[in-house]
């Protein structure tokens, strides 16, 4: 029994509580992968693992769009337009999107979940919307795309919430949908039919209207009262603002800037991730912070694309909540997204460490604590990811894979990591449920997934 126990616990000589940092902190947990205890000020145990480095919570991804991992990198080059924007790399995506297959999918997401996890992502949120085959017809089974992401997920041995997007229009007013989005549209019920599918498989499961131009008014009140009939705590994520013309098209058709429209006709609460926000005025600011809904940022994406700087602070300052996630994985790093966030608002404001706080004067302390409580809230599983303490899930990950920051502080390293890394990957172990699935930098399958998606990556060049 005692072996048993053992194989279940992990001495950290630091880690980051939820509170802040602790010295000699032992980690325990149960057959299920919850945490017993984080209970620092202990001694070692004998039998008991021993952190090689400082110990964080494991970080939630809180956006992802799995198969855009494949083309991630190629789509840097000017085009035949005089200026290339989100709109025309939207077009170059939709190639991928109509051309990849469940296999395909399914090796590719494995893939990036992997980096996810050496990456210190410990959970993901997966946006899905390529529900169809190549033609728009429903697979034999509804849910195969679905499943095919869960399988990955599974693979990699990283925590998954699904969210099936609800994709019915092109723009907003209703307008058709284009024939390059044929694998997404869903109705109402086809979309609810399929989360259920997936609940039934013990699958932690919500849903995605996709954004407001893509979403009609009386879709989005029937999706969102389907879904909370099922499961009052299911999480609904939505794109909302990101590019300076979808605020204008917003205007153009009800008068209203996209989160104000959702602020006045949708029944915002802790639920809802906002992803993006990009582009707010001050009262949307301080009014998506009084719903309590999180908001999704993808700092990496979002300056690939030319999106825009979201304007953190007056949201933090308003009492918001956020969390971080890697979109269309032109980078993946829960330490990369956090130092693009601090260094936009550094940008803005003209000056530095602006998102540190009365509670934790390092900022890299203040970024992490902050996108693991929002991540966990985004995921549905704010019970479950919130951090290191009892009742949560033994999600962590350990820093010791960048030898140039031995000697430091763990408050030190962890700033080296997100500020100073040189190109080195300082994450060196994460658990996920209280299983490793990395260990010195490297996962179990880790050549065979990537042998895999290069594969699949070389076949839809082939295609599209």
């Amino acid at each position: 029994m005692t072996a048993i126990a053992s194989g279940r616990m992990l001495f950290a000589p630091h880690a980051l509580l939820p509170e802040g940092w602790a010295a000699n902190v032992l980690l325990a947990w149960d057959d299920a992968g919850s945490l017993l205890q984080a209970t620092p000020n202990t001694s070692p145990t004998d039998g008991v693992a021993v952190a090689t480095g400082p110990l964080l919570p494991g970080m939630p991804n809180l956006h992802s769009h799995a198969f855009q991992r494949a083309f991630a990198g190629l789509t840097e080059y000017r085009g035949a337009a005089s200026s290339d924007s989100f709109w025309t790399w939207r077009d170059l995506m939709y190639r991928f999107a109509l051309a990849v297959s469940p296999e395909q999918l399914e090796l590719i997401a494995t893939q990036l979940y992997i980096e996810m996890l050496q990456a210190g992502f410990t959970s993901v949120c997966e946006f899905h919307y390529v529900h169809h085959d190549g033609h728009g017809q429903p697979y034999a089974n509804p849910a195969e795309m679905s499943l095919r992401l869960v399988a990955a997920a599974k693979h990699a041995g990283i925590g998954i919430t699904l969210l099936p997007v609800l994709y019915q229009h092109s723009g907003f007013g209703g307008q058709a949908p284009r024939d390059d989005q044929r694998r997404f549209v869903q109705s109402v019920d086809g979309l609810l039919s399929l989360v259920e599918r997936l609940r039934s498989l013990g699958v932690r499961v919500g849903v995605a209207p996709h954004s407001l131009r893509a979403v009609a008014p009386e879709a989005l009140a029937e999706l969102v009262a389907g879904i909370t009939a099922m499961d009052a705590s299911a999480p609904i994520h939505i794109h909302i603002a990101e590019q300076q013309q979808e605020v204008d098209d917003c205007v153009a058709w009800s008068g209203l800037r996209p989160v104000q429209w959702l602020l006045e006709h949708a029944d915002l609460d802790a639920r809802w991730c906002l992803v993006h926000a990009t582009h707010l005025d001050a009262a949307e600011a301080r009014g998506m912070a009084a719903s309590g809904a999180v908001v999704g940022l993808c700092p990496s994406t979002e300056a690939n694309l030319g999106d825009g700087l979201f304007g953190a602070l007056q949201f933090i300052d308003a009492g918001g909540v956020w969390g971080i996630g890697s979109d269309s994985h032109a980078s993946v790093g829960a330490a990369e997204e956090l130092r693009l966030l601090e260094y936009g608002q550094r940008l803005l404001q003209q000056r530095r460490n602006v998102l540190a706080t009365a509670a934790h004067a390092q900022v890299a302390d203040a970024l992490w604590l902050a996108a693991v409580r929002g991540g966990g809230q985004a995921s549905g599983l704010s019970g479950a990811v919130a951090g290191l303490q009892a009742g949560q899930r033994a999600d962590f990950v350990v820093l010791g894979g960048d030898a140039s920051l031995a000697g430091l502080a763990p408050s030190q390293v962890l700033a080296g990591h997100v500020f100073a890394s040189h190109g080195r990957q300082a994450v060196s172990d994460v658990w996920v449920g209280g299983h490793q699935r990395i260990a010195a930098g490297r996962h179990a399958m880790g050549d065979e997934a990537l042998h895999g998606f290069v594969a699949a990556r070389t076949q839809l060049l082939a295609a599209i």
